[in-house]
């Protein structure tokens, strides 16, 4: 079978393709953090701290001095209560308040969530030949080709498809893989966009090469839930080694599902001139669409023998809204399987305000015992 290398898009992308990953089943952990206690209950025991310091009438001791005389204590005035028990005070309530919160239990709680999912193999397969070109497939007043409509539900659906490694490969003449298969779908769908009509030289349709080439591209794995592709063309196979049906059975011996779509009227229809080297229409200095030449209908009964043979289904799509409903379609024929699984881990906090209370206590200790110490 006749493969076409990667030195033409590789030349003219100036990039390698991202090596696929090896594990069929994967899992993506999300965590949500909050601060929590175990013992909330014990919580309420700060409750009692105002009381306390409402019930003990006063703050701080009085000085005690004897006076051989109860007028002359009256004599010097209401006792004055010294500023340093405020202080003294706080720091004592501080430091039980800190010791509640260490008992209640204070722990950084961690919610986890963990998605574990075993998709789907999935190799994009795309008609990249001249007569994608055609206007037939837009509104009355759109310039959009068929090769626009189509890249645009592609990309579409890769977006859908997060847990699936997709691949692409384009073909004409013959077949080039644009993307092998990866998770990294920013980077396929980043390949998709650089394509254009024109970029592969070799003019006709390979349908039957191109098949093979994405059936050999699944063949290798055996850690796939299910492998399929997923044909789309817009004419009758007319090049290549080996002839659409004999690579529907090829793939059908290997397991994989071919879903095939045939897109474009059903009646002949304007190719207008573009540059092949741009994949950009053609216009006359008054912006005029040039014309070209007239395409005519494809015959599309190979495709549904393709998919017929592998036991899966065959579509066609006249318009953009067509195709975005089969794409739909096929993205709920084909379901990934993921399990979640929910689970919190704790790391304890309680160290810090023990800690605290630990220097608090000390820092009362030392104060009581230097600065702000009573004379009897």
């Amino acid at each position: 079978m006749r493969f076409g290398s990667l030195r033409m898009l590789a030349a003219r992308w100036g990039q390698r393709a991202l090596p696929s990953p090896r594990l069929r089943d994967f899992r993506l952990v999300r965590m949500t953090g909050n601060l929590e206690f175990q013992y909330p209950w014990l919580l309420a025991l700060l409750a009692l701290l105002p009381i306390y310091a409402f019930l003990r009438g006063r703050i701080g001791k009085l000085a005690a001095l004897r006076f051989p005389s109860a007028d002359i204590a009256r004599a010097a005035g209401a006792a004055a209560r010294a500023a340093s028990g405020r202080l003294l005070l706080f720091l004592r309530l501080l430091t039980v308040a800190l010791c509640i919160v260490a008992l209640a239990g204070a722990r950084f709680a961690n919610d986890h969530t963990e998605t574990q999912a075993s998709g789907v193999d999935i190799m994009l397969v795309l008609d990249l030949s001249w007569s994608m070109m055609a206007l037939d497939m837009g509104g009355p007043k759109e310039r959009v080709s068929r090769f626009d409509i189509a890249s645009q539900v592609l990309e579409d659906f890769v977006h859908k498809r997060p847990s699936d490694r997709l691949g692409l490969i384009v073909f004409s003449a013959v077949p080039y893989l644009a993307s092998p298969l990866t998770l990294n779908h920013a980077w396929l769908i980043e390949n998709l966009r650089r394509l254009h009509v024109g970029l592969i030289r070799d003019l006709g349709t390979a349908i039957g090469d191109a098949t093979a080439a994405g059936a050999k591209r699944l063949k290798g794995l055996k850690d796939s839930k299910s492998r399929i592709i997923i044909l789309l063309t817009d004419g009758d196979n007319n090049k290549g080694d080996i002839d659409p049906v004999p690579a529907a059975q090829l793939a059908a011996a290997l397991g994989v599902k071919i879903y095939t779509i045939g897109i474009g009227i059903e009646q002949p229809c304007m190719l207008n001139r573009f540059d092949p080297s741009t994949g950009k229409l053609e216009l006359d200095p008054n912006g005029n669409l040039l014309p070209g030449m007239i395409l005519q209908p494809a015959n599309y009964d190979v495709l549904s023998k393709m998919s017929a043979l592998s036991r899966a289904k065959s579509y066609r799509a006249t318009n953009r809204r067509e195709l975005q409903r089969i794409y739909d379609e096929i993205d709920r024929l084909e379901k990934t399987e993921i399990k979640l699984r929910r689970f919190t881990t704790y790391r304890p906090l309680y160290q810090w305000p023990l800690l605290a209370a630990f220097g608090l206590f000390t820092l009362e200790m030392g104060l009581a015992n230097t600065r702000f110490r009573r004379v009897p």
